[in-house]
């Protein structure tokens, strides 16, 4: 099992609701970065939140790796999902190589949560940070941090 999950890049910091922020011209170039270090794996599919500014980061990953796979909208990857609930989700998935496009601070939460176990140690998530996790089994504690990468 493998599990990349990204944040996404800079967004304005306001908008008519938090849904709606968009990228700004920063958070474009951050997600072309953070997309550069996925070329070549082999994700099956993209699942991301429906906030704008997680839509706007799928797309950029999708056209930089020519990706012509699935991409999910869903509506547990938005900033205060419970990690739980998200792990329903996922444990009724087929695939076993999955890209997560979402928020702090879930992302945070849940990659902590799948790494230490419990909650008290989030993944430090800036802005387009890409974390690649694998593992026998997609369970809390259960997964390895192959990698933690910040943009530039």
């Amino acid at each position: 099992m493998k599990l990349w999950l990204l944040r996404h890049g800079e967004a304005e910091p306001r908008a008519r609701t938090d849904a709606e922020r968009n990228l700004t011209a920063t958070g474009r170039l951050e997600v072309q970065n953070s997309a550069a270090h996925l070329h070549g794996q082999p994700i099956e599919v993209i699942l991301v939140s429906p906030y704008r500014r997680a839509q706007q980061t799928a797309e950029i990953v999708r056209r930089a790796l020519g990706f012509t796979g699935t991409v999910e909208t869903v509506p547990w990857l938005t900033p205060e999902s419970d990690p739980n609930d998200a792990m329903l989700y996922l444990d009724r998935r087929d695939e076993q190589r999955l890209l997560l496009v979402t928020h702090q601070p879930f992302v945070g939460a849940l990659g902590g949560w799948l790494v230490h176990g419990h909650r008290d140690t989030p993944l430090p998530m800036a802005t387009a940070s890409l974390a690649e996790l694998d593992g026998e089994h997609l369970a809390a504690g259960l997964m390895q941090l192959a990698g933690l990468r910040h943009p530039r």
